[in-house]
């Protein structure tokens, strides 16, 4: 319990930070999309390829344990998506994004610093391996979506319409060339080549990605002094519960009963996929302008709820 709240009450705490600048009136609204810009160019871009070149290449090809991970957050995404698309969402892009935030973990700001926590550093090598399939599968399969839904709009205006082939291609194409991605990408060569990052270059890529989870953190406080929390309750609602535990109980299943995973490889997946959704789903909304103030919301509730939640899977994988 200590641990969890030792890295969860922060994590609340700079969101307020940034509700409390927005209300004084200290930082305008101009303030989130400069910020965001910043997290998503330099900051996120920094950690990437800082902790992918860390990692140790033949703990990347861990097959069976990235299966067990992306099995249950794919299969949830599915269902999550398809239910919203009949329950709440109009569009393609506000059920891609409603599904996304229900699998979409705080692994990078809160999952790794909580595993080395609760394991020591044989934690980390787990915890930064699926924070890449977090940040690389997901975020990938997210703003290929959110280019699909983009490119939808973009036609429905004109007579000629582009194939779907070519829609999906695009898509693809935009969500490969995205800052996160390269940057993984970049770190996932360095590793596999075990080229050593010149101390300097080091210490410059942490530096600026230790600052990467703070200001998106408090880009998101910040927006939500002008957006309703309590709108659109019963979706927020929803949607926490399935991050919280329908997700993790599909990767039990999925990791424990199918795959038949080491129990502390199980726990690690249960674990990551038990975590509040990540913040890099706010950014995400803010920058195709879909489902922003929702993700923030299913951020903000799912975080709080999280310190029960998350302490009740710690004190089963620990005892």
């Amino acid at each position: 319990m200590q641990a969890l709240i030792d890295v969860s009450l922060p994590v609340f705490g700079i969101m307020f930070a940034g509700f409390l600048c927005g209300r004084l009136k200290l930082l305008g609204q101009d303030s989130t999309a400069a910020l965001n810009g910043y997290v998503y160019f330099v900051a996120l871009p920094a950690l990437f390829v800082g902790a992918t070149a860390a990692a140790p290449f033949e703990r990347i090809l861990d097959a069976p344990f990235l299966i067990g991970f992306l099995g249950a957050q794919i299969a949830v995404l599915i269902i999550s998506a398809l239910l919203a698309r009949v329950m709440f969402c109009k569009t393609l892009g506000e059920a891609g994004m409603h599904g996304s935030c229900a699998i979409f973990s705080n692994t990078g700001y809160m999952g790794i610093p909580l595993l080395l926590t609760a394991f020591g550093p044989k934690g980390a090598v787990p915890a930064i391996l699926l924070s890449l399939c977090v940040g690389l599968v997901i975020f990938s399969i997210t703003t290929a979506i959110l280019e699909v839904n983009k490119a939808r709009q973009s036609v429905s205006e004109n007579a000629q319409q582009p194939g779907l082939a070519s829609i999906l291609l695009n898509a693809v194409w935009a969500a490969l060339r995205t800052p996160l991605v390269i940057s993984a990408v970049i770190g996932i060569v360095l590793s596999a080549f075990q080229v050593q990052i010149p101390k300097p270059v080091g210490t410059f890529l942490d530096l600026l990605g230790a600052t990467a989870g703070p200001c998106a953190l408090f880009a998101m406080g910040l927006f939500l002094v002008s957006q309703s929390v309590s709108r659109g309750a019963m979706e927020v609602t929803w949607v926490t519960a399935v991050k919280l535990l329908l997700h993790p109980s599909i990767a039990w299943w999925v990791s424990a009963v199918l795959l038949e995973l080491p129990r502390e490889q199980v726990g690690y997946i249960v674990i990551m996929s038990a975590l509040p959704c990540g913040s890099l789903m706010f950014l995400l909304a803010e920058r195709y302008d879909v489902y922003v103030q929702r993700s923030a919301a299913v951020i903000l509730v799912s975080t709080v709820i999280s310190i029960v939640t998350v302490s009740a899977v710690l004190e089963l994988y620990l005892s």
